[in-house]
């Protein structure tokens, strides 16, 4: 049974008391495969299929996940969106530096860029690895219960619907 791949954005809100350096090996594996190794509140998007769900759901205490819809990740792109040109990080401010990077790719402008990471399209890992880890504000009033899951009253985890 063939499912499509969806995106949903990973926020690296980690919740441990000590550093990275106290993790399992395996899980040091997963969290550096989701990108939650960089600094805390930097959020990324990711391709979702069965592998990436498996890695998650080991995660998942660690972190905030979401399924975006088209304004957040236009609005992100826009407002917080950086891209790496020349292994360097460029403010997305004009559609040159996009169609500097991604043009060999058919993505000219932000509107390219926002529509293939939004349908997780056939370039969505070049697109993706151009995008800089979004740097995220903390929550106003700080974290109520980073140690609970969304459901119970915390944090951290899955907040699909």
């Amino acid at each position: 049974m063939y499912l499509a791949a969806s995106v949903m954005i990973v926020d690296g809100c980690r919740a441990a008391s000590c550093g990275y350096h106290c993790y399992a090996p395996e899980d040091k594996k997963d969290l550096a495969a989701v990108a939650f190794e960089a600094a805390i509140f930097n959020g990324v998007f990711l391709r979702v299929n069965k592998a990436t769900m498996n890695m998650l759901h080991r995660v998942e205490p660690l972190g905030d996940l979401c399924y975006p819809n088209l304004k957040s990740v236009r609005e992100l792109i826009y407002k917080k969106g950086y891209g790496k040109l020349n292994k360097q990080r460029t403010a997305l401010t004009d559609n040159s530096s996009v169609e500097q990077a991604l043009g060999k790719f058919g993505i000219i402008c932000m509107e390219d860029l926002t529509h293939e990471i939004m349908t997780a399209g056939p370039h969505f890992k070049e697109a993706n690895n151009f995008l800089w880890p979004f740097k995220l504000k903390a929550p106003l009033g700080g974290l109520k219960k980073k140690r609970n899951h969304y459901v119970e009253g915390g944090d951290t985890g899955n907040r699909e619907n």
